[in-house]
């Protein structure tokens, strides 16, 4: 099972997320070793600049297998062209990142690409679900984990939505658990999760053989970042979990390696596993009992 949507928060550029989940992705394939960054949330120019320098040192060091980074900024007056290009490289690349500034800036400048030069606002989040449809990996972090979730966790507008029923935060903190609660029961549709730096969910979607949707959603956390000035950001290292509330206040906390099926039933309702590497079954979700199910293919062929 291979994830096409991944969110995540961090400090700078962790090796286990950064490396093993998301250049890893993009050189896998033999003939397309592409990443594009998007930093077009970010106000300014100088601001995308200042965003996409803080990844490109990072991603130089692969060049030598073989990774061929891209950028793209965000200015008004651009020539159709270049956003042909631009709708192009969101296509095709192997792996896109979202990054960070203003949710609602950045969805708007999305939209305007391609409702400005091509007639049809729709075409980002459009290309996106083509991405999706053909396994390919989209990224978001900050401003573009919010853009890539069902809701934003700072502000009540739309967003693309490719992470059905999912609402994340950034940069959590156990001193934010009220916060947590509030999202909870201010999206009753959808799981939150409080993502301290650095960690972050990896979700994959398909359906059943009786045509239920399913998402399963894997947890990763990540302690590589051990500069030792840094140490208070990084609150992995300090052995805080991704956080998660119910709507009754009960509480679960994921460890990397964790995983959450849910299968969501034609008409209304949706069942939920959680499994933790280290134990050989599966938890119910809503009762957080032991069941008998040992793997995802068990459970996905039973539905």
């Amino acid at each position: 099972m291979i994830p096409t949507e991944l969110v995540y928060s961090s400090h700078d550029r962790c090796e286990h997320i950064h490396r093993d989940w998301i250049v890893q992705r993009a050189l896998e394939s033999w003939d397309n070793k592409t990443l594009l960054y998007l930093p077009c949330s970010s106000v300014t120019r100088e601001n995308q600049e200042y965003s996409w320098g803080t990844f490109s040192w990072y991603l130089d060091r692969f060049r030598q297998y073989g990774l061929e980074p891209r950028h793209f900024f965000y200015e008004e007056n651009l020539r159709r062209e270049d956003v042909q290009v631009f709708f192009d490289w969101l296509r095709y690349s192997q792996v896109v990142i979202l990054g960070g500034g203003r949710t609602t800036l950045g969805m708007d400048r999305y939209r305007t690409l391609g409702g400005r030069y091509f007639g049809n606002p729709e075409a980002f989040v459009q290309t996106l679900w083509a991405r999706q449809a053909q396994g390919l990996l989209t990224v978001g972090f900050s401003a573009g984990a919010a853009q890539l979730c069902e809701h934003s966790c700072d502000e009540d507008v739309p967003t693309f939505g490719l992470i059905a029923k999912t609402v994340v935060t950034l940069h959590h903190d156990p001193a934010a658990r009220g916060y947590l609660e509030h999202l909870t029961h201010r999206n009753p549709d959808c799981l939150v999760f409080g993502l301290p730096n650095d960690s972050g969910i990896a979700v994959e979607r398909g359906f059943t053989g009786q045509g239920h949707y399913w998402q399963l959603v894997q947890f990763i956390t990540d302690c590589s970042w051990d500069k030792p000035e840094d140490h208070h950001h990084i609150k992995t290292r300090q052995g805080i979990r991704i956080e998660h509330r119910y709507l009754d206040g009960r509480e679960w906390r994921f460890n990397g390696g964790d995983v959450l099926l849910r299968v969501f039933y034609k008409g209304d309702g949706w069942e939920g596993w959680i499994k933790r590497p280290e134990v050989p079954v599966f938890h119910e979700y809503g009762t957080q009992r032991e069941c008998g199910y040992r793997s995802v293919e068990e459970i996905l062929g039973s539905r």
